[in-house]
């Protein structure tokens, strides 16, 4: 196959050859992208046709979102559905008017679906004896994407009840048997648990208790979760959350981390908090590069099979684990029943906890966690003989954010400074080798030649969004003044590059970036939240912090931006409503001075981070770093440790409530009722917790 990259060249070949253009979009870890590969692309015949009458572009959808959201909006309004690989046909002037996902290589193999060869032939003799319907066909769909990823800017201002609609979509659509939303498959992103959480804080209520919990539960118990060795598979193919498609992304891991850790704030759930850790122990394990920062993903293939390194057999499981403990493993381990992976293999399921265990067998609980581990370390150290799954070593900009986000909120809750650092160390890794002449990369990968790291790419919307939230989360965490410094310095290029000054909102892509067949301002929120979701919370935050009038407003009108879209759908946008809840609350801005050490308000800081309290801006420092960072943070002014003694300060509006150096009353400080959004709708049956 000859492919190229996306570029001018490509299509201005196009152009002169008078042939359409195939573009496919894929990412190193795709399962079907790999098998359309093999079956397709390195087929003689089919490789050989393409070349003779086709100029094929091949495109990495996580070195270019910006090319794969604008198709994949085509690829939805041709084919009514989209995914991964992407097959896109247009015309030399980038204007698409055929498309799909996958494709065998011919008719009749892999079930009813078109053969990639016949497809090949019929839009061939289409591009070439009906010019005239494949423009115009090129240019409706060009003007559907532009409206929808464009769309007219609205002027409205959202308030709590948008998040009480959206409550009652989610309860419509909560799937009450097996948790999540009604679904064949079943995406962790699907239910925005973190909005639950803030909806259930204002408005206490079984139901919206029962949703979060009962999904993170069947999250964390099911094939989704690999108990092997931690850490999130990307989705599961079934309704039960049992076999999970075996990709691990490292934006699902990060996404999740703070919906257990919240969960652990707000109903004192030990295995939540333990099962964050968890995943934040496999991330440090197997996705950190030794400069620090996170790898992106790990394939779901090994061997030329899917699952093949995750999977297991009852032998192998005896093997792996000893006669002792066989039986024990078998059971705990969900191999008791029928296979659910093919006719003789298991996903593993942990359906049972320690406790439950422990009085069913009448074993000490001790005994019983003691030899869990040692059956997960048996079967870890079984599993490592096996070949091992592609491991993609980009380290995204955006993703790395999300990550040092969930690295710093759970260190921070926790009290494990060790995990703060984790995060210190991505977040240097990019400020020092993704930055360059003012501009931030899209990725950083080392250069196999050199062994050297290098950055690729421009940065767009959700790597600004997302890294600045991140280093946000360290300067809270940390107090350090870095931090906040560098996100000062990203949130200027942003607002420099992509800001909508006009209408509010920041665009996917820079002002002097390559110009594409529609400049797309994201607002939905897909596997990843969208950019500008991220983008008003931070401006929200800034706000509270510096006292910068232009991030209040900012904010406000990126909310204002998308207004109407939220109105008309609001289960679509989870995220940017924690932002509105953001904007209707009454944010509170914490403070703990100490005196020239930070030891004293260890049992401060312990109760902020076992307390839930979703919109605030918070600084834990020293005397002297509060004096050192009064210019950054107004707040800090005058604030100190009285009579030398640790001192916390609860302030809302700028106006504070008297000085504290009693860790209880600072925790029932922090622990107020919030005020309701209102009454929530109470139809349908109610999910236990």
């Amino acid at each position: 196959m000859d492919w190229y990259p996306w570029s001018d060249e490509a299509f201005k070949l196009a152009s002169r050859l008078k042939r359409p253009v195939l573009l496919s979009v894929g990412y190193s870890t795709c399962h079907w992208c790999h098998v359309m590969e093999e079956e397709s692309f390195e087929d003689l015949e089919i490789a050989d046709f393409l070349n003779a009458n086709f100029v094929a572009i091949k495109v990495d959808r996580e070195e270019r979102p910006d090319i794969d959201s604008v198709y994949m909006s085509a690829a939805q309004a041709l084919s009514g559905s989209g995914g991964w690989p992407m097959t896109v046909f247009m015309t030399a002037n980038r204007e698409p008017f055929y498309a799909g996902t996958y494709f065998p290589p011919r008719d009749g193999e892999r079930g009813g679906r078109p053969g990639f060869l016949g497809v090949l032939g019929e839009i061939k003799s289409a591009y070439a004896d009906r010019p005239d319907e494949v423009v115009e066909l090129a240019k409706r769909i060009v003007g559907q994407i532009r409206a929808e990823l464009s769309p007219t800017p609205s002027v409205g201002v959202l308030d709590g009840t948008v998040l009480l609609e959206a409550l009652n979509t989610y309860r419509t659509a909560f799937d009450v048997r097996y948790a999540g939303l009604k679904r064949r498959t079943k995406f962790p992103s699907s239910l925005p648990i973190r909005l639950l959480h803030r909806v259930q804080r204002r408005n206490p209520d079984q139901w919206t208790q029962g949703m979060a919990l009962r999904t993170l539960e069947a999250m964390r118990k099911g094939g989704l979760y690999d108990h092997v060795a931690g850490g999130f598979h990307r989705y599961t193919v079934d309704q039960s959350w049992s076999v999970p498609h075996f990709e691990k992304m490292l934006y699902d891991n990060a996404l999740l981390v703070p919906a257990y850790v919240e969960s652990w704030q707000m109903n004192q759930v030990l295995e939540h908090r333990a099962l964050a850790l968890d995943v934040l122990e496999y991330v440090m394990r197997e996705m950190t590069s030794d400069g620090g920062s996170f790898y992106s993903a790990t394939d779901a293939d090994s061997e030329g099979e899917e699952g093949r390194f995750f999977v297991w057999t009852r032998e192998a499981v005896r093997q792996a684990v000893g006669p002792e403990l066989a039986e024990f493993a078998i059971s705990s381990f969900g191999l008791e029943g029928d296979p659910n992976f093919e006719s003789e293999s298991w996903v593993l399921r942990r359906d049972d906890d320690p406790l439950k265990l422990s009085r069913e067998r009448g074993v000490d609980l001790e005994v019983i966690v003691a030899e869990l581990a040692q059956i997960r370390r048996a079967l870890y150290a079984a599993r490592l003989k096996r070949e091992p799954p592609l491991r993609d070593e980009k380290r995204l900009m955006a993703w790395n954010g999300l990550m040092i986000s969930a690295f710093a909120f759970a260190g921070a809750s926790f009290q494990e400074p060790e995990l703060v650092q984790v995060a210190a160390h991505a977040a240097d890794d990019f400020l020092k080798h993704g930055i360059a002449e003012g501009r931030a990369a899209r990725y950083l990968k080392r250069d196999p030649a050199s062994g050297s790291t290098r950055a690729h790419g421009r940065a767009l919307l959700d790597d600004y969004s997302f890294f600045i939230a991140g280093l946000l989360d360290l300067f809270e965490t940390s107090g350090e003044r870095r931090w906040l410094e560098s996100a000062l310095v990203l949130q200027e290029q942003l607002d420099t590059y992509f800001a909508d000054a006009d209408a509010g909102g920041y665009w996917m892509t820079p002002s002097d970036g390559e110009a594409l067949l529609v400049r797309e301002k994201p607002s939905r929120d897909g596997a990843l939240p969208s950019g500008n979701s991220i983008a008003a919370r931070n401006l929200q935050r800034l706000f509270l912090l510096t006292h910068q009038a232009e991030f209040q407003q900012a904010a406000e009108m990126a909310l204002r931006a998308f207004s109407d879209l939220v109105e008309e759908d609001p289960g679509a946008y989870g995220v940017l409503l924690e932002a509105v809840d953001f904007a209707v609350d009454t944010p509170k801005e914490i403070v703990i001075v100490s005196p020239n050490h930070t030891a004293q308000a260890e049992r401060f800081q312990q109760h902020f981070g076992e307390s839930y309290v979703p919109n605030r801006m918070f600084i834990s420092v020293s005397e002297e770093a509060a004096r050192a960072l009064e210019d950054l943070v107004p707040l800090l002014k005058h604030k100190r440790a009285l009579g030398g003694s640790t001192t916390a300060y609860v302030c809302e509006k700028r106006v504070c409530e008297a000085p504290t150096q009693d860790p209880a009353a600072f925790r029932s400080s922090l622990e107020q009722t919030p005020r309701p959004l209102g009454k929530a709708p109470a139809e349908n049956p109610r999910p236990e917790p």
